[in-house]
């Protein structure tokens, strides 16, 4: 392969999975820092101001539809669905180009993800099996990728870039079994009218986009009443927003040699009409160049429009926002626990066994091993530049559930005692599972290349 094959192909699939990477690990070390406040803010002489906030109502009418909830509800039912929708884009971006792309990159980390999930299910089904606990058992399936690439971004070059995109595909198959978790067994009484409603509109929005109609405006309004329809359906409105994530158009709407031969032909009457303006035979205006200009460049740049899919457009657009505004946003409102001698007493329960156990043990054992089953039946083959100390300090850090787990925690606990507690046991197996990743990861040793 040359070496232009090669960088166009380093362009092409690793630059948007290096900048997602990059937003992550940032937002993943804010986290921590929004995480904090909230924790002295609910602790602190103003503990009651907090839940006055994330308490107070604000309602949306249009006609006789009305939708009244308080603020953590908003942001938990709302903006999470902004979060989820692109986590939906970014699965896309996986499944249709990067590393789920092909079945022999995807195999190996989509086992070691299947393993993360049903293994720490297991755990804390054993330990919840006949409680009234036991409906909490996808706690500790999820994993947080924010937080898990911020503390590998605190490695720097100890870990190689394979090991991040192996953490990034398999956290990728984690959202998705999170979401078929959510849709699935989370779900209250079904509006089975709301409810066909919503698939109505996802049908359409299917319809539109094989069509590869790339107004995005037409995409934001279906997905709109799409997210009320589940929101009054029961079934949890975030899953709106991976359903419409999974309808907007993923190709270029011109290919790369009409986007180089249209570019190269703007440019070269350009270069042209440059020539001609500074040639001293010609007295041209300056007006007449600044017109020149600004005609190639508004061409140039309907044709990056064109170049770049729907989806690389609302993915590059949203990520930052949900990175850095959304996510901190809801750590703020869902981490502020209230932590006294009552909670201390109250939480060793089977539910945070289960979540403690589950997240920090059943998490690497899980990746671990179905990591082992995939090398050794051949289904998948472990990336050269990755040891399994590697594999067992991301299996570690996959124990972050905090973001997802406090998520699904909310759904498997609103309204019970049990909530506060399950969230300190999130926190606190997120701590356990991060320093022992951290530590795992900072003494494995690099795994040096042979050249042929």
């Amino acid at each position: 392969m040359s070496n232009v094959v090669e960088r166009r192909l380093f362009r092409i699939i690793l630059y948007p999975v290096q900048a997602f990477i990059q937003a992550e690990a940032f937002s993943g070390i804010l986290l921590i820092f929004i995480t904090l406040i909230a924790l002295l803010w609910a602790n602190s002489a103003w503990s009651e101001s907090y839940n006055e906030v994330w308490n107070t109502y604000f309602s949306i009418s249009l006609g006789d539809l009305s939708i009244s909830k308080d603020l953590i509800h908003w942001i938990n039912d709302g903006l999470m669905a902004v979060f989820f929708f692109v986590v939906g884009l970014e699965i896309k971006r996986e499944v249709t180009t990067g590393e789920l792309s092909s079945l022999r990159r995807a195999a190996f980390p989509v086992m070691a993800a299947v393993g993360g999930m049903v293994v720490p299910a297991l755990f804390y089904y054993f330990m919840n099996a006949g409680e009234a606990t036991v409906a909490g058992w996808g706690v500790p399936m999820a994993t947080d990728i924010a937080f898990a690439l911020g503390i590998l971004s605190l490695l720097g070059k100890r870990v190689p870039l394979s090991l991040k995109l192996f953490l990034v595909a398999l956290a990728i198959v984690d959202d998705i079994g999170a979401v078929l978790v959510i849709a699935v067994f989370y779900t209250a009484d079904v509006n089975f009218l709301s409810l066909w409603v919503g698939f109505g509109i996802f049908g359409l929005l299917l319809v539109i986009s094989s069509y590869n109609l790339r107004v995005l405006g037409v995409y934001i309004l279906l997905g709109l009443i799409m997210w009320v329809a589940f929101l009054l359906s029961g079934v949890h409105a975030t899953v709106a927003g991976i359903l419409l994530a999974l309808t907007i158009p993923s190709r270029s709407g011109i290919n790369q040699e009409e986007f180089i031969t249209s570019t190269d032909n703007v440019l070269g009457e350009l270069h042209s009409s440059y020539l001609a303006h500074t040639y001293p035979a010609v007295k041209s205006e300056a007006a007449d160049q600044e017109n020149d200009l600004q005609a190639a460049v508004y061409t140039i740049e309907a044709n990056c429009k064109k170049a770049l899919s729907p989806l690389g457009r609302l993915e590059h657009t949203l990520h930052p926002w949900v990175a850095f505004a959304i996510m901190p946003i809801f750590a703020l409102a869902n981490a502020g626990i209230f932590v006294n001698a009552s909670l201390i007493y109250d939480f060793f329960n089977p539910a945070t066994a289960g979540i403690v156990y589950g997240l920090v043990l059943g998490k690497p054992i899980g990746i671990v091993l179905f990591s082992v089953l995939a090398s050794v039946t051949g289904m998948g083959i472990k990336p050269a530049s990755i040891t399994w100390r590697h594999i067992i300090g991301v299996g570690f850090l996959s124990g972050i559930g905090f973001t997802m787990s406090i998520f699904i925690a909310n759904l498997a606990f609103e309204g019970t005692g049990i909530l506060a507690t399950a969230k300190l046991a999130i926190l606190s197996a997120s701590i356990l599972a991060a320093l022992a990743g951290y530590l795992l990861l900072f003494k494995a040793k690099p795994v040096v290349a042979v050249k042929p």
